[in-house]
């Protein structure tokens, strides 16, 4: 089954769990602020993300809103520190298939091709 991660009052999200259910894609939907995830799971999306940069949303009020030095996490360990005191960092939806694979955002042509319906 396909889980979504993201913020339930997120309008990405939001849209994003609307397609899913209008194309019929079986989905759990998990609130990363109310359902922390591990340090383990945040470095595999990183990884796929293409690093820690890639996986934050840095155009959001929350890290425009951080400490100068907050914005600079010189490790994978403060990284991880940072997202799990801020999880709304994550650019959203995080949508991870059965085999493993994560990919971040939600556009139409995006999930059709990623799920190969509606085409």
């Amino acid at each position: 089954m396909t889980t979504i991660y993201g913020l339930s009052n997120c309008d990405t999200t939001k849209k994003a769990r609307k397609w899913l259910d209008r194309f019929g894609v079986a989905h759990a939907f998990l609130d990363y602020r109310d359902e922390r995830q591990s340090a383990e799971t945040l470095s595999e999306w990183a990884k796929q993300a293409g690093g820690w940069d890639a996986l934050v949303n840095k155009s959001s009020t929350t890290w425009r809103n951080l400490p100068p030095n907050r914005k600079t996490p010189g490790s994978d360990a403060e990284w991880k520190l940072l997202l799990k005191e801020y999880p709304q960092l994550i650019r959203r939806p995080v949508v991870v298939t059965d085999d493993g694979k994560m990919t971040q955002g939600f556009s139409d042509n995006g999930f059709k091709q990623r799920f190969g319906v509606g085409k």
